[in-house]
């Protein structure tokens, strides 16, 4: 690869990494190509993209951006490397790499080395169950309309059930004087 595709390269992922709010790094030595395959196809159902890149290319894309990814460089970018971009929804990859791993297919690959989540960083497996099991944006806007929703429909319930009780009482003292 020359200078001048490397740079092209660079410059793609440095702009995926900006567009994704979340992306996973992660480890698939050593599954076979029927294995890869059927990863990328619960990629692609997920919404999720995988791409494999250069430890050293990935480096470069995130010494472009705004966070310190210094941590990410020592104990993250070694080995085989794959990037999830999340696309909208930050927990999709957790959850494809954890879906994979129930089908069957393997039981420990792919296997997370680090995530960034809206410049936060997650490193090691050890945070793939937290990862999958985070609220998407949307669930989080659903749960607080719910909330909000909950104290007015008390108050109707109430209302109409305090209205029937209330007409039954009037009607039945009207005919009680009669």
């Amino acid at each position: 690869m020359t200078r001048e595709e490397k740079a092209v390269v660079i410059e793609e992922l440095t702009q995926k990494l900006k567009d994704n709010g979340a992306f996973y790094v992660t480890d698939a030595s050593g599954l076979t190509v029927e294995q890869i395959n059927a990863f990328r196809r619960m990629c692609f159902k997920a919404g999720v993209e995988y791409k494999v890149y250069k430890n050293t290319l990935i480096q470069k894309a995130l010494q472009q951006l705004d966070n310190d990814y210094s941590e990410f460089y020592e104990k993250v970018l070694k080995g085989f490397s794959g990037i999830l971009f999340a696309g909208e929804v930050a927990n999709a990859p957790a959850k494809v790499i954890r879906d994979f791993r129930k089908s069957g297919m393997s039981d420990t690959k792919p296997m997370l080395k680090g995530a960034s989540i809206d410049n936060d960083l997650y490193i090691g497996e050890e945070h793939l169950k937290m990862l999958s099991e985070l609220k998407s944006k949307h669930e989080l806007i659903g749960e607080i309309i719910g909330l909000l929703q909950s104290p007015a429909k008390n108050v109707v319930s109430a209302l109409q059930s305090g209205g029937n009780t209330l007409a039954g009482l009037v009607k039945t003292l009207s005919e009680r004087e009669q």
